[in-house]
């Protein structure tokens, strides 16, 4: 079983897995919205997480109705959103640690919202 980030599929095989035509791929990495690896000899290779940012990419387009400038926004949006929840957990554990050490026992979400109250900006 193969490493949803391991680069494990040409794009002949990545199309037919997606659903979706070869032409279709490399016009999404011409768009900025998917970016497989080469190899040494120029060869596109993706991943299982390629293939499903590819069925996100076409569910917006072919169902939702979507462009493709809308969905680089939108998937640049959810990567943001991804990063800030990445962000809360580990203040949220620094927290937890300060915790343990006898350090003030809020938590990062309510000190974040404390923040927001008293008009910190960061």
């Amino acid at each position: 079983m193969a490493n949803g980030r391991r680069p494990v599929y040409v794009i002949s095989i990545a199309a037919g897995l997606a659903g979706c035509h070869p032409r279709t791929l490399r016009i999404y990495e011409e768009e900025g919205l998917l970016e497989p690896v080469r190899t040494e000899t120029n060869i596109r290779l993706y991943s299982d997480d390629d293939l499903q940012r590819v069925r996100v990419i076409r569910y917006l387009t072919q169902v939702r109705g979507v462009n493709l400038a809308g969905v680089k926004l939108l998937l640049h949006m959810r990567d943001a959103t991804d990063l800030m929840e990445d962000l809360m957990r580990e203040l949220a554990q620094v927290g937890g640690d300060e915790e343990d050490a006898g350090g003030d026992a809020t938590t990062a979400e309510d000190r974040s919202k404390r923040d927001r109250n008293e008009g910190t900006r960061f």
